[in-house]
C-alpha cells in the first residue's frame, strides 16, 4: 500500500491508543504480585493453546479455501494456509490489513480475482458474528455473568426506582418493543441519514451472507469448519483457566464469556490487539470475578502474549514459505516466446 500522509497519522494515532489503553490497564498493577501469577502459570496448557491456534488457522484456510471454489477450484490447501497465516502477521502491524493481504495473495497467483476473494471474506465475518452472538445467548440466563447483571445492575435499578423486578423487566421490555415500531414507522428518513444508510447496508450484508453459506456447494463442511473453529477457542479459554491457579472455581461457561469478552478485544482497531484486550479482559475479571487486578492481567497478558507468539511464529513461517513456493513455480513457468 502507498504510504500517505493521512495513513501514516491513521496508524500512528492507532499505535498511540494501543499504548493509552496499556497505561490504563497497567497503572495501577502490583508488579509483584503480577510476576508472581505469571511465574505459578502451567505453561504446559499454554504451550497446549498455542497448538490449538494454529490448528484453527490450519481450519480458517481450509473453510476459506472451501468459500472460494466458485472462484477457482485450483488454489491448494497450502495456499489457503499460508495466505491466512500471512493475514494474522499482517494485522500486528497494521489493524484491519490482513483480509486486504491475503485476497491479494490469492489473487496473485491468478487463480482468483481480488475482488471475488474479498466478498468471501464479508461471508466469513458474517458467520464468525452469528456464532459470536449464539455463544454470548446462554451468558444471559446461566453463569456468573447472569448473576452479576442481576445483583449490579438490574436489582439495584430496581431499588432505585422503588418497583418491583417484575415491573422493571415490563417496562424494559416495553421500550425495546416501541423502539422497534417507532424504528419501522420511521425506516424511510433514518434510511435517507448517512448513519441510517450505513446500519441498512449493513444488515442486508448480514442478512446475504449468512444466505450465501447455506447456497454454497460444500455447505455442510463449511458449517463443520465453523463449529470446530468456535469449539477450538473455547478450549482455548478454558485450558487457559487451567493454567492458571485460584480459578478452580472457573468453569465452561466462564471459559464461554471470556471467549466472548476476547472476541471483544481484538475487533478493537489497534495493532495487534494490544492494550485493548489486556483493558477489556481484566475489567471484566475484576468486578464479575473478584480477581485481584494483578492478576486479572496476568491472565490477559498470557492469553492475550500466547496468541501473538503463535501469530508471529506461524506468520512469519508461512511468509518464507509462501515467498519460496512461489519462487519456484515463477522459475518452473515457460518463457513465452517472441
Amino acid at each position: 500500500m502507498k504510504i500517505t500522509l493521512k495513513r501514516f497519522l491513521k496508524y500512528f494515532l492507532l499505535l498511540a491508543l494501543a499504548a493509552g489503553l496499556l497505561w490504563l490497564a497497567f497503572r495501577k498493577v502490583d508488579w509483584s504480585e503480577f510476576w508472581t501469577s505469571l511465574r505459578s502459570c502451567n505453561y504446559w496448557w499454554i504451550l497446549a493453546t498455542m497448538a490449538l491456534q494454529a490448528v484453527v488457522t490450519l481450519m480458517r484456510g481450509n473453510r476459506w479455501r472451501i468459500m472460494m471454489r466458485p472462484l477457482s477450484k485450483e488454489i491448494s490447501r497450502h495456499e489457503s494456509y499460508d495466505a491466512y497465516a500471512v493475514c494474522y502477521l499482517a494485522n500486528l502491524a497494521l489493524p484491519r490489513s490482513g483480509e486486504v493481504v491475503r485476497c491479494g495473495l490469492i489473487a496473485g497467483t491468478k487463480k482468483a480475482t481480488f475482488e471475488g476473494s474479498l466478498g468471501t471474506v464479508v461471508i466469513e465475518r458474517t458467520w464468525d458474528l452469528v456464532c459470536l452472538v449464539l455463544a454470548v445467548v446462554p451468558l444471559f440466563f446461566f453463569g456468573r455473568f447472569r448473576d452479576f447483571l442481576i445483583e449490579k445492575m438490574f436489582l439495584p435499578a430496581a431499588d432505585s426506582m422503588q418497583i418491583g423486578w417484575f415491573w422493571l423487566a415490563a417496562i424494559i421490555l416495553a421500550v425495546l418493543v416501541g423502539l422497534f415500531f417507532i424504528l419501522r414507522a420511521f425506516r424511510h428518513k433514518i434510511a435517507a441519514t448517512k448513519a441510517g444508510a450505513a446500519l441498512i447496508r449493513f444488515w442486508k450484508g448480514l442478512v446475504e451472507g449468512i444466505k450465501a453459506g447455506f447456497r454454497m456447494e460444500r455447505k455442510w463442511a463449511f458449517f463443520g469448519y465453523t463449529l470446530l473453529i468456535w469449539v477450538s477457542y473455547w478450549l482455548c479459554c478454558l485450558w487457559t483457566i487451567y493454567a492458571f491457579p485460584g480459578t478452580e472455581s472457573m468453569t465452561g461457561l466462564d471459559a464461554l464469556f471470556l471467549m466472548a469478552v476476547g472476541a471483544l478485544g481484538w475487533v478493537v482497531p489497534v495493532q495487534g490487539g494490544f492494550g485493548a484486550y489486556h483493558f477489556i479482559v481484566a475489567m471484566t475479571l475484576v468486578p464479575i470475578y473478584g480477581f485481584a487486578e494483578s492478576t486479572a492481567l496476568a491472565f490477559a497478558t498470557i492469553s492475550h502474549e500466547s496468541q501473538v507468539v503463535q501469530m508471529l511464529v506461524c506468520g512469519l513461517v508461512a511468509w518464507a514459505s509462501w515467498a519460496i513456493c512461489h519462487r519456484k513455480n515463477k522459475k518452473t513457468q515457460p518463457n513465452p516466446q517472441i
